[in-house]
């Protein structure tokens, strides 16, 4: 039997009020300056991934993302190599819809069921015109599946599909933000494709709407459920909350993401259907097993929620997206990374690996073929470091080095397990650092030169 075996979820630490936008009560979820949508993805991989041993065996790695930051270049490699799965892995892409994110999650459920191990992460930074729906009712957010057989917390037991071929939410290269036609025009599409296409995954999985403990409604356009209830008889006190009001809808990790919501709360024996309606409709209705509380991740999406710094400038938010022009740095711009040495060091700058010299035990950061201490060469063993806890030893306030959220932190920092290392902090109050803080190692993107991410790690805060 396949199913969701684990799962995980992201949710920024920002928060912008939608008052500062001009609109009304509720904040949504801003990924930071240094964040983008693969960068989210790692952080709910590594949610899903962290409590199985090397990855449990993961075949496969998908990627689903409407704001990839590569338009032409395997997105999936960078999730890859950011969570040290094997180079054996099949890594595929999946986009242009904001349903490709269950879309995604459909499809790895088929390649479970014929014995593969997935890993599924969606992810996605929503930016929308200013002053506009979309900016305003967006939200930047991940999630991720381990799929596969076994004991799954989680299994598939109906599904039904529709794609329309209809003009809702479009962009086209060169558009700056995508576009949606009228919203009554979507619903009176979408409306009885959502009823049918309902009606055809429960039937599929052999129960009546009275059977689902909990139903996540995710699309587009909020009209089409208005009309969907009475016809598809279900209450109100079954739907999920859509997290509308704290995070926004999430593009396409919107449908795992209030999936994950429903999975940090189920019960054995639950039923859950999810729905999304975009460019078409998906429904996967699934049943919770007797191992859901062994699965459950290290961070509910209610806790995510929660960990959050509410008060981020409308501006600065917009210069983030690069929608606000400002004067840049008055110094040069940054090299593009080269090819060669980010290659040579994938390992230490994806993966976070350090080395353990077997002779002394000392551990090596960056990985050293010579020990530092007592000069071995070539005996040392890979020393994982992006899950290990450690804490501030001393750090720097610098306010003249250019930064989109100054002052730039720079920390000296010590870990539990042996080692230390110089870095940034990052969604943390620069009022509020004191040596002898905890932190955590997150993976962010440096900055971009030349059409080029440059990738590493950073600490932050525990959340």
């Amino acid at each position: 039997m396949s199913g969701i075996v684990r799962y995980g979820s992201y949710v920024p630490f920002n928060r912008i009020q939608r008052s500062a936008m001009g609109f009304g009560r509720g904040e949504r979820a801003a990924a930071s300056y240094d964040e983008d949508s693969a960068s989210m993805a790692v952080e709910a991989s590594r949610e899903a991934l962290r409590d199985l041993p090397d990855g449990a065996g993961v075949d496969t790695v998908v990627f689903a993302s409407t704001s990839a930051p590569y338009t032409e270049k395997l997105n999936a490699a960078t999730l890859q190599a950011a969570t040290n799965l094997p180079k054996s892995v099949t890594a595929l892409d999946f986009g242009g819809s904001s349903r490709a994110g269950l879309s995604a999650l459909l499809a790895g459920l088929d390649m479970a069921a014929s014995g593969r191990t997935v890993l599924v992460a969606t992810s996605d930074v929503v930016v929308g015109a200013p002053s506009g729906p979309r900016e305003s009712g967006g939200g930047d957010a991940a999630a991720a599946f381990v799929l596969g057989g076994g004991d799954p917390i989680a299994r598939l037991i109906g599904r039904a599909s529709c794609p329309e071929e209809v003009l809702d939410v479009w962009q086209s290269p060169g558009m700056p933000f995508a576009k949606q036609w009228e919203e009554r025009f979507g619903a009176s599409i979408f409306t009885p494709l959502l009823v049918d296409t309902f009606a055809r995954a429960l039937a599929d999985a052999g129960v009546e709407a009275s059977d689902l403990a909990k139903v996540v409604l995710d699309g587009t356009n909020a009209r089409v459920f208005r009309g969907f209830m009475r016809p598809s008889g279900l209450a109100p006190a079954q739907l999920t909350d859509g997290l509308a009001g704290t995070v926004g809808r999430s593009g396409a990790a919107h449908a795992g993401l209030t999936l994950a919501s429903a999975l940090d709360g189920a019960s054995a024996g639950d039923r859950i259907a999810v729905a999304c309606v975009a460019d078409g409709v998906d429904v996967a209705v699934f049943e919770v097993t007797e191992a859901i509380d062994e699965g459950r991740p290290k961070h509910s999406v209610a806790s995510w929620v929660e960990s959050k710094r509410d008060d981020l400038a409308y501006t600065t938010y917009l210069k983030w997206r690069d929608v606000l022009p400002f004067e840049p740095p008055r110094r040069p711009d940054p090299d593009r990374p080269a090819a060669p040495p980010m290659q040579r060091a994938e390992r230490w700058k994806f993966g976070f690996l350090g080395s353990r010299c077997n002779r002394c035990g000392n551990t090596n950061l960056p990985p050293q073929r010579v020990c530092v201490v007592c000069q071995t060469s070539d005996d040392s063993t890979v020393e994982p470091y992006a899950d290990s806890e450690c804490r501030i030893s001393t750090y720097t306030l610098d306010r003249l080095a250019y930064s989109l959220q100054p002052p730039v932190i720079g920390a000296v920092v010590d870990f539990d397990k042996g080692g230390r290392m110089l870095c940034q902090l990052t969604d943390v109050d620069p009022d509020k650092v004191a040596i002898g803080d905890e932190l955590e190692m997150t993976f962010r993107r440096l900055y971009t030169a030349g059409g080029v991410h440059n990738y590493f790690w950073k600490a932050r805060p525990r959340r």
